[in-house]
């Protein structure tokens, strides 16, 4: 494992340094095309008719027109899909299909009509078994819909998307959705709502399980993942630390596995919304930092990019990284 704090190779894993690779100088995540300009996203409705469940999704395409890698979001407790633009805008203009989901029953209608201080705890009863099984299911539930959709002649997804090569991202109770999908044991070792169509999965804020501890439950976890988190990351709502966070890095087998510690990130660094609780304005450079390494591992996973994942695994995030944050990978 190498680690990078503001960028020097401090620590091994097993008594093994793995030395940083030498990047490809013209791989630049953060570049993108001023023109042809995006097309507005869409908004629209997956309907789950086993469930008798609506799932409103909003889908950023990128201004071509070939079949697209596609990355889903889903949003952390209280959110909606019209959240965390900034990586819609980004990663459809780098030509990925981006589909932000929108979880009923632990989106932004727990909270919006009620008065300030009933909103905490209605968002705390919002997390439970039943809404976190539901979240699952709609991650499958929008996958199949976006199957069909690519499928359907005429419609406003026709032939843009390419259902071999998926990948999803979350913040907070979304991180715990794409954990649960992404190869999460339950307490008993299964997997059973590991979507297998997923390729590799960007955790922002993780947690650990409320059962069981995170050996037990990401010890095999089979695809690349990516963890993101910062040292004042604590939860709103839950009872997260930054240090359970960082756990579930330390659980994670070797092998295309990859850790961002931002310094002094709060909860709030991975949104676009000020969060309660919040201590301080959002260092601008976080989103920086967060939309170059997470295009990097798309680029890398999802396209098979070898200058990305050459520039994930050298000296080159130094050029996004500030002074503190760490950066690992095993």
């Amino acid at each position: 494992m190498l680690v990078l704090r503001f960028l020097i190779p401090i620590a091994c894993l097993l008594g093994v340094v793995t030395m940083a690779h030498a990047a490809d100088p013209a791989y630049d995540p953060l570049a993108i095309e001023s023109s042809p300009a995006l097309p507005a996203p869409l908004d629209l409705d997956v309907v789950d008719e086993g469930r008798e469940r609506t799932i409103p999704v909003r889908v950023w395409l990128p201004s071509h027109d070939r079949p697209a890698p596609v990355i889903l979001f889903s949003h952390g407790l209280g959110g909606a899909r019209d959240g965390n633009a900034y990586l819609g805008r980004h990663w459809s203009a780098r030509g990925f299909c981006v589909v932000f989901l929108q979880h009923a029953g632990s989106d932004e209608a727990v909270w919006r009509d009620l008065p300030f201080p009933e909103r905490l705890p209605a968002l705390r009863k919002a997390i439970n078994l039943s809404t976190t099984l539901d979240r699952y299911r709609d991650v499958s539930a929008v996958l199949d819909r976006l199957k069909a959709w690519n499928g359907e002649a005429g419609g406003p997804l026709e032939g843009r998307l390419d259902p071999a090569r998926v990948g999803i991202a979350g913040h907070s109770f979304g991180a715990v959705t794409a954990q649960g999908v992404t190869g999460q044991r339950t307490a008993d070792g299964r997997t059973p709502f590991t979507d297998r169509r997923i390729g590799a999965a960007l955790l922002m804020s993780p947690s650990l399980p409320r059962i069981g501890d995170g050996q037990s439950a990401f010890g095999s976890i089979a695809i690349p993942w990516m963890i993101m988190t910062g040292t004042e990351d604590d939860s709103p709502v839950g009872n997260a630390t930054p240090e359970s966070r960082r756990e579930v890095f330390a659980a994670l087998p070797p092998g295309e596995k990859y850790e961002l510690v931002l310094f002094q990130g709060e909860h709030q660094a991975f949104g676009d919304r000020v969060l309660p609780g919040s201590k301080r304005p959002r260092d601008p450079n976080h989103h920086r930092v967060v939309l170059a390494l997470s295009t990097a591992f798309f680029d890398a996973f999802l396209r098979g990019d070898k200058a990305a994942l050459g520039w994930l695994e050298s000296d080159a995030p130094r050029s996004v990284l500030a002074e503190g944050d760490l950066w690992q990978w095993k």
